[in-house]
């Protein structure tokens, strides 16, 4: 059985485990129960009414949160030709071609985003085995394979967050810091929420949204009214 320490516990005490939040007051009360002297992650994870197994029941897409992330994001921009320059002046801090992908063969990853022109799909390609597994494949999906660098990579910056529905019909992703303000944290998750929704696929039937939960490292998680994200 797993055990809990007495912080935790403390913090778990100001969650009703039986009530569901609007996400106006779980921003609140997220960061009310953080207790960690880091500044964690504040993540979001939803449970939806679709089955992956199903190509046209599969939610992909990308969002940019007002608020951004929270942290510096590293941006490595696969390009040749005049598109390299491009990608310079946008502000990617890596930009290249084969030599960048033999470096992330060799492992080399010090990167939080990949952003490819189509033409070099060919070389990136060859590094989908490492960069997938990690959520850096270049998607043409989600808008990470583009001839718009400038505004790919501006996006990438700001806090562009992609999303995937996993085998078990779940989304997690983080949607700010435990440092933000309420105000900022509510404003991040509500702009994920209305992406999902307006991913929703036209085979999905009953309801989409079945669960919904905020949480920030270590602490406990605030269960949200679905009837809210709709």
């Amino acid at each position: 059985m797993r055990t809990y320490g007495k912080k935790y516990k403390d913090a778990l005490k100001k969650v009703n485990d039986t009530a569901k939040y609007s996400v106006a007051d779980a921003s609140t009360l997220v960061k009310d129960v953080t207790y960690t002297k880091f500044d964690g992650t504040v993540e979001i994870a939803m449970n939806l009414g679709v089955d992956p197994r199903h190509a046209d029941q599969n939610v992909r897409g990308a969002v940019v949160l007002p608020h951004g992330l929270g942290k510096k994001v590293r941006v490595l921009v696969f390009a040749k030709g005049e598109k390299l320059k491009e990608a310079e002046e946008a502000g990617a801090d890596f930009v290249g071609g084969d030599d960048i992908a033999a470096k992330i063969q060799g492992g080399w990853l010090d990167f939080e985003a990949a952003i490819a022109t189509p033409d070099m799909m060919g070389v990136v390609g060859r590094l989908g085995k490492i960069l997938a597994p990690r959520g850096l494949m270049p998607n043409p999906k989600v808008g990470t394979v583009t001839m718009d660098l400038k505004n790919a990579v501006r996006d990438a910056k700001a806090g562009r967050v992609e999303f995937k529905v996993n085998k078990a019909g779940i989304i997690q992703a983080p949607v700010g810091k435990t440092s933000f303000d309420a105000k900022q944290i509510e404003e991040n998750m509500r702009a994920f929420i209305d992406a999902i929704v307006k991913a929703k696929p036209a085979a999905a039937k009953g309801t989409y949204i079945k669960s919904a939960y905020v949480s920030a490292t270590m602490s406990p998680s605030v269960r949200l009214e679905t009837i809210d994200l709709k």
